[in-house]
């Protein structure tokens, strides 16, 4: 999938398909008082990419994204515990990759099975196939 230009427009996005996996995950803000803070706090984490737009804002990131509700509610100006995941989910409109909400983060996953142990799901380990003796 390819997408094409009508003249006289111009964009700085060029989308291509592809099967191989992009190790990517992120989120959409709402860019709001809220949005922009949360923004500005993922800013300062290492492999995070923030992309403003007039009303929304995107947060990407490699491999994991961790959204520390205390580190977002503190640039807020709430005491510690007062901001949870239902705050940050109403400021979310959409994801891509694993979401796992605990108590006091919310954890973006780019490949399912890194989430495996927060989903209660664990690695199965298959029995070694058994060699029949020959007589």
């Amino acid at each position: 999938m390819s997408q094409t230009q009508s003249p006289g427009t111009h964009s700085s996005y060029h989308f291509a398909f592809s099967r191989e996996r992009s190790n990517q995950c992120g989120v959409t803000l709402s860019a709001s008082v809220e949005g922009n803070a949360i923004a500005d706090v993922m800013s300062k984490k290492p492999g995070v990419k923030i992309t403003k737009f007039p009303a929304i804002i995107r947060v990407d990131g490699e491999r994991m994204l961790e959204f520390n509700m205390d580190e977002i509610g503190d640039a807020l100006g709430y005491d510690p515990g007062e901001y949870g995941v239902y705050d940050f989910e109403v400021e979310t409109s959409t994801h891509y990759g694993r979401m796992v909400r605990l108590d006091d983060k919310v954890l973006i996953f780019a490949n399912p099975e890194d989430a495996a142990e927060y989903l209660g799901f664990a690695e199965s380990k298959a029995a070694p196939a058994s060699k029949a003796a020959s007589a």
